[in-house]
């Protein structure tokens, strides 16, 4: 959603069980398309950092004369904003910093994330693209959609399938645990926002245990870059790790469990995420459950193909499942944002 490898990790499938293709180095065409949306993730993605610590000030509103004003209003007025937000970086070097220091840190965790699936793939012999990174206009969300990478070849066993699928998310996890520690080591508390129209970003499992074992404060805390980073990410991973269709969490089931048990978890994932949604509207006033329950039931109507084979995994990535099953525990916010 490669550098050689040396040695192969413990859960890796005995030589002779599986036969692995050699995949195809990427061309220098794709180097330079990847690249350049990466680059542009990250001006946008700065963008969205700058934004954490700026405000927008006294910005004039267009002119809405004649039927042009009123169709050119909201992209002139959206202009002047982005504008106004660019103009305070450059007079306040730390929001620029700011803004630098999340997207460094965000694009970590999701660049992490993806060559965890991309090695994987080229381990196997799956042919699959680089990372795209999808760039979001400036002011929108976190700078960013996201980013994925495309599988091109038939994955060749089950085992394949199960590494692939959570090698994406682990290796995010990793590189996410010490920006979270870096986050919440930095809170500053006194400073959240608080009234009418205040957004709450409530704190998964793992920043709470970081939180009692570092006996720090998150009650009136404002998030910084490095928190909302980390807060980012994991909510990415627990969505990532959702059993559902060809998520990441879908892989794993159906490695694990079969072609049957995939669909009826899924199923039951998804009711389960749309009550979620209608109880976080009307306890947190919150619509974005609403987004995940619909690309959930997008994910259901896509058929995931089997594997070319189904060979037992194995007691290593049993073990590596239930790790997975913890890290999706400590990512997951039932009710991400709380808006008053």
């Amino acid at each position: 959603m490669s550098e050689h490898v040396q040695v192969a990790p413990t859960f890796a499938p005995a030589r002779g069980l599986v036969t692995r293709r050699q995949a195809a180095a990427p061309s220098s065409r794709e180097l330079v398309r990847h690249s350049a949306l990466f680059l542009l993730t990250f001006i946008s993605t700065t963008c969205a950092g700058i934004m954490l610590g700026a405000r927008p000030s006294n910005v004039p509103e267009p002119t809405t004369s004649g039927w042009l004003g009123y169709i050119f209003y909201v992209p002139e007025y959206y202009r002047r904003l982005v504008a106004d937000l660019l103009w305070q970086a450059l007079a306040n070097p730390s929001l620029l910093k700011s803004g630098l220091t999340f997207s460094t840190a965000l694009l970590t965790i999701l660049l992490a994330h993806e060559m965890g699936h991309y090695l994987a793939c080229r381990y196997y012999g799956v042919r699959a693209t680089l990372p795209f990174f999808i760039p979001a206009p400036p002011l929108f969300l976190a700078g960013t959609f996201g980013a994925f990478i495309k599988m091109k070849s038939p994955i060749p066993s089950r085992r394949a399938l199960f590494d692939i699928g959570l090698a994406g998310p682990l290796a995010g996890f990793a590189v996410l645990l010490p920006v979270a520690i870096a986050g919440l080591l930095t809170l500053q508390t006194g400073t959240a926002p608080s009234g009418e129209g205040a957004i709450i970003f409530n704190d998964p499992l793992l920043f709470q245990l970081i939180a009692k074992f570092g006996r720090i404060n998150l009650v009136d805390a404002s998030p910084n870059p490095f928190y909302m980073a980390a807060w980012i990410g994991l909510l990415v991973t627990s969505l990532n790790l959702m059993p559902v269709g060809q998520l990441d969490g879908g892989h794993g089931t159906f490695a694990v469990f079969g072609l049957r048990a995939h669909k009826i978890i899924g199923q039951v994932a998804f009711v389960v995420v749309a009550v979620t949604a209608v109880l976080g509207f009307i306890w947190h006033g919150s619509p974005s459950g609403f987004l995940y329950t619909l690309l959930l039931l997008v994910m259901l109507k896509v058929r995931h193909p089997a594997p070319e084979a189904m060979e037992p995994l194995g007691r290593g990535r049993t073990i590596v499942a239930v790790v997975t099953l913890i890290v999706f525990a400590l990512s997951f916010v039932p009710f991400p944002i709380t808006l008053t």
